[in-house]
């Protein structure tokens, strides 16, 4: 699956990322150079990322369904 960022994400990240390179290495990126370190990043952390965070949501939701029988259920007599 290949991760695509929305217009306006996209233009965040590489506003930050032209930032971060002039203030901590001095570095002026051009237009090709932010857009080819995202584009690494994305691919190369992008997938990872993804699997971790549905893993969390995974983990959340069972938890929350378990307390939820525990909340919901009705000892019979």
């Amino acid at each position: 699956m290949k991760i695509k960022l929305k217009d306006n994400q996209n233009q965040k990240i590489k506003d930050q990322t032209i930032k971060m390179f002039l203030d901590n290495f001095d570095i002026e990126l051009s237009d090709f150079q932010v857009n080819e370190i995202i584009d690494f990043f994305v691919e190369e952390l992008g997938g990872p990322v993804y699997n971790q965070a549905i893993q969390d949501v995974k983990g959340f939701i069972q938890d929350k369904l378990i307390d939820l029988e525990g909340e919901i259920y009705i000892p019979e007599k």
